[in-house]
């Protein structure tokens, strides 16, 4: 029987570590499903979803021992039903956020979002520098689902007056199905 789980590793970032994690992996029979990986500042941050022989479970353990021992930090939790399985019904949507960078935007936003019970499933965020100036640009892009029985009207607007608040362009289009 397989199981999921989510692997996380944090660390010093260096050429092959996603080669040694993968190989890891793939020699305890698992495959990664999804993943996310980035450096952050001079760290090396990976999440992935990984379906994986519920059996090899322990062995899992050791294994990252490997990478622990060199200064990494690595977690893995098993997890059950993604919020898209266990809510259907609900309705995704693409959030794309624009302006210049300053503290708050991503917790006003959230902060909408929750108060309306809409999960967010993914969120990437990035601050660039304006080609001519310098200035801080912020820019994200969120998948979230909303509850089927919640008017769109009333959220995105919600959604835009706090663009407004926060000085930033906030655009909504309807996401992957």
């Amino acid at each position: 029987m397989r199981t999921n789980i989510v692997f996380t590793l944090t660390g010093p970032d260096r050429a092959g570590v996603v080669k040694e994690i993968t190989k890891l992996l793939l020699d305890l029979g698992g495959n990664v499903e999804t993943s996310r990986m980035a450096r952050l500042g001079g760290e090396f941050a990976v999440l992935m979803l990984v379906s994986m022989p519920q059996e090899k479970l322990a062995d899992l353990g050791r294994s990252v021992q490997s990478l622990t021992g060199r200064g990494y930090t690595v977690t893995t939790s098993p997890t059950g039903q993604t919020h898209a399985e266990s809510h259907v019904g609900w309705l995704p949507y693409q959030i794309e956020v624009y302006g210049a960078d300053h503290e708050g935007i991503i917790h006003e936003i959230a902060h909408t979002l929750s108060q309306f019970g809409i999960n967010i499933e993914s969120m990437d965020t990035v601050t660039t520098r304006a080609p001519v100036s310098g200035a801080p640009l912020f820019s994200m892009s969120a998948l979230v689902l909303v509850p089927p029985e919640l008017p769109g009207k009333k959220w995105r607007s919600a959604l835009e007056d706090v663009g407004n608040q926060v000085n930033v362009d906030i655009q909504v289009s309807a996401g992957p199905r």
